[in-house]
């Protein structure tokens, strides 16, 4: 394998289409473009500022590197990428990727990132400012993650998820097959139009949760005060420990809750309208 140490390249494609690379404490300048087309990359130590990097690359490994706000849309229509302990400070990545792995990862800039992805693992990673992440995206398994960011995860297929902490208004729009185990998930409207939702062990925060759902499980969540007017429309097998603050239209299956404020059924129900609603 070629290693490249402690250079500075700048300019369109300085390191074009290089197969079986290592660069190490190397300065990516502006320009475009530095490593477009190439494939068994290493990246170690290294700091982009210019824009899509790494385009149609195939299988590479970033490690201890920096993503300046000038290297925006660093990784896209690639396959194969491993990152580990690397700050991302550049917006839009991961656009139309397989097969890629994140590790002690900080995204603090986050909007738009996971586009039309598949194949993602992440664990300890932290995405703040994060709207529209995870849009069209398949295959995922993450752990230990922390998000601040509206409308992510929509249209998402196949996911899991443990132990995350997700600030997000409008999450898992018309999503299927999701299962999210130990987290805390707040904001708006959650879930809506979403099929296959499982949550487990969760705490739900925000108005209007689950609503119009199709096959929602819910296995001893509990929910905050302000999740009110939950499961509206929604097919549901729920167990719901503490209080509910109200629960309303849900079209059929079964609700265990401690207790609930409010029910209410109005002449607004959907048929067949005959969700079993049990207070312990």
């Amino acid at each position: 394998m070629e290693v490249i140490k402690d250079q500075f390249f700048e300019g369109e494609r300085p390191l074009y289409a290089r197969h079986g690379l290592r660069i190490e404490n190397v300065t990516i300048g502006p320009g475009e473009s530095a490593l477009k087309e190439g494939s068994d990359i290493e990246a170690v130590g290294c700091e982009f500022r210019g824009k899509y990097p790494f385009w149609e690359t195939r299988g590479f490994t970033v490690r201890n590197c920096i993503f300046r706000d000038g290297a925006r849309a660093a990784l896209w229509y690639s396959e194969g990428c491993r990152m580990y302990d690397t700050l991302v400070e550049a917006p839009k990545m991961f656009r139309r990727i397989s097969d890629v792995t994140l590790e002690r990862v900080r995204i603090p800039n986050a909007a738009e990132t996971f586009w039309d992805c598949r194949g993602i693992r992440l664990r300890d990673v932290e995405a703040l400012k994060a709207d529209y992440i995870f849009m069209h995206c398949s295959d995922i398994d993450i752990d230990g993650y922390r998000q601040q960011g509206n409308y992510s995860f929509q249209y998402a297929r196949n996911v899991v998820i443990r132990n995350a902490e997700l600030d997000t208004k409008d999450a898992f729009w018309e999503s299927e097959n999701v299962t999210v185990y130990d987290s805390y998930i707040h904001g708006e409207y959650l879930g809506w139009y979403a099929k296959n939702l499982r949550l487990v062990r969760c705490r739900i925060g925000g108005t209007q949760p689950l609503c119009y759902c199709e096959g929602l499980i819910l296995e001893n969540c509990t929910f905050d005060e302000d999740a009110d007017l939950a499961f509206e429309y929604s097919t549901v097998e729920a167990t719901v420990k503490g209080h509910v603050v109200s629960i309303k239209n849900p079209t059929s299956g079964h609700i265990t809750v401690d207790s609930v404020g409010e029910i209410i059924i109005d002449e607004n129900r959907k048929a067949p309208g005959d969700c079993v609603i049990t207070c312990q």
